[in-house]
């Protein structure tokens, strides 16, 4: 059961002893999920969840020679810009699977082990948050930059960064800051760093067993884990974020933010304000009602909210196509965010993003339970 040697798909499965293992093989655009990679991961772990054969799965990023390792960048936003602009009804299908994966991983029924070695951004995150092992090695980058191209945290990022601990979420949800090894496995967001180079070794030994349950998957992962972490850098700030990012709105933490002088606090302020002001505010608004939702509930308020991403405001006038044009397509790094000031944003203006556009029997992910 095998399709490793067909480069021409994006996503490889095989069965390797008990082991279930995908393959995201989308090397050259960092492995980003398209929805053909959407739809081919639902449809694997739909099979392998009555599949008594398979114990455990394994989901990894396919390497590019002679480059850093990528798990997974995200989702394909230049589809979204495309798909946005010429009205693609794919773009709705796109979100409404995906979230439902998202959904199906966190509850899989069975070990799943997310290999996030190299860049595991937005798209990546969402399908490695709801494993039960989550590996990151030298070479993990995890963060949830949305608001860098005028979305927001989705993917349910709104639950996972809610549940960090202190101001954390709001922090990591409204800054996109990378996080390395140490610093994932301090947030709660990783479990355990393995040296990047011991995957196939791990696979193998994970293959010879005759039976994957929970915890010879973690002995597994011990055995081959590597030397104590450091100290995690984010914990001299934790403070700090604690103090600024506990501000009422997204005005209050601009404000506490200035009266800081300290480098750290005006390199954020710095960042801070090269993002679009609305969808800052919008953000906030997402972690902080997602800290009393279930993962259901909030995965159908994203839903919601990128929907009214792209069609509050159509096509070019959405933040988040603008975004899209200025990071990756157009690549001037100028976005024309409107409103430009934090000051111009109205409490109306986030509240838009918050009406369903469905009644709740008809809303696209009614069946989340």
């Amino acid at each position: 059961m095998s399709n490793a040697l067909n480069t021409d798909v994006q996503i490889l499965a095989e069965q390797r002893g008990r082991l279930g293992l995908i393959t995201l093989n989308r090397a050259q655009a960092l492995n980003a999920l398209s929805l053909e990679m959407i739809r081919e991961l639902t449809r694997w772990l739909r099979v392998w969840e009555d599949d008594d054969s398979i114990d455990a799965v394994l989901v990894h990023g396919a390497a590019r020679a002679g480059k850093a390792p990528a798990f997974c960048a995200g989702g394909d936003i230049r589809f979204f810009h495309q798909a946005a602009l010429a009205g693609d009804p794919k773009l709705e299908d796109f979100f409404t699977e995906e979230y439902a994966l998202n959904h199906l991983i966190h509850g899989y029924p069975k070990p799943y082990i997310a290999w996030m070695d190299g860049i595991c951004m937005g798209g990546g995150m969402g399908i490695s948050q709801g494993a039960s092992h989550r590996v990151v090695t030298e070479h993990s980058k995890l963060a949830m930059p949305e608001t860098h191209i005028g979305l927001f945290p989705d993917v349910g990022g709104g639950w996972f960064l809610s549940r960090c601990a202190g101001r954390l979420g709001e922090y990591l949800a409204l800054t996109g800051h990378v996080l390395k090894a140490a610093d994932a496995i301090e947030t709660g967001l990783a479990d355990i760093e393995l040296p990047s180079a011991t995957l196939p070794a791990v696979i193998d030994a994970l293959a010879a067993l005759p039976w994957l349950t929970m915890q010879t998957i973690a002995d597994t992962l011990r055995h081959h884990a590597a030397a104590p972490l450091a100290t995690a850098p984010i914990i001299a700030q934790h403070a700090s974020i604690d103090q600024h990012f506990a501000g009422g709105d997204f005005q209050a933490i601009e404000r506490s933010l200035m009266a800081d002088s300290g480098d750290w606090a005006q390199a954020t302020l710095a960042a801070l304000r090269q993002q679009s002001p609305l969808m800052m505010a919008v953000t906030l608004e997402q972690i902080r009602r997602a800290r009393q939702m279930s993962l259901a509930d909030d995965l159908r308020m994203e839903r919601d909210l990128v929907r009214h991403c792209f069609h509050l405001r159509p096509g070019a006038a959405s933040e988040t196509v603008e975004g899209v044009r200025a990071l990756a397509i157009d690549k001037d790094h100028a976005p024309r965010w409107n409103p430009a000031q934090v000051a111009d944003v109205t409490p109306a203006m986030v509240a838009a993003f918050f009406d369903s556009p469905w009644p709740a029997w008809a809303h696209p992910l009614a069946h989340l339970r």
